[in-house]
């Protein structure tokens, strides 16, 4: 892999870490949102997550035998994905979305421990490709003084 691919690779991880983290934002932002249950046009928001899908080079020359790809060009978020789960039915028969039958409150089913433990690992894997991107940084700069 040359030097250079490895600043393309780091910044594919860091631009879909950095989505992440604003997705988790998103889902934290929007976990009093409410709606009527049962009502299709008033449900309360879903959680949103993102699939990660890694980028791929084709091998090209005279050693392209197979249509096999070669590993290393980053990630990507390949698709958005809202979780279909329950909403959390709260009983506030004074709500303005409350559905005025049973007086239920219908809130995304959303929890915030588990929306914290995804932005800690959100934020683990930036600053793991900043490492690595200083680390080829550090490497180039190693290099171009080596040619002095």
């Amino acid at each position: 892999m040359a030097l250079f691919e490895s600043f393309g690779i780091s910044a594919s991880g860091m631009a879909a870490n950095r989505f992440w983290s604003d997705l988790i934002a998103n889902n934290v932002a929007n976990i009093n949102s409410s709606g009527t249950p049962g009502d299709p046009a008033n449900q309360p928001y879903r959680r949103q997550v993102p699939v990660f899908n890694e980028i791929l080079r084709q091998q090209t020359g005279a050693r392209q035998k197979s249509t096999v790809q070669a590993p290393g060009k980053g990630v990507q978020v390949s698709q958005l994905v809202h979780v279909d789960s329950e909403p959390t039915l709260i009983y506030d028969p004074g709500h303005p979305d409350a559905d005025p039958q049973t007086g239920y409150v219908a809130y995304p089913n959303i929890n915030i421990l588990n929306e914290m433990v995804n932005l800690i690992s959100a934020t683990r894997a930036y600053q793991s490709n900043v490492t690595v991107l200083e680390a080829a940084k550090s490497m180039a700069v190693a290099a171009l003084d080596m040619g002095r």
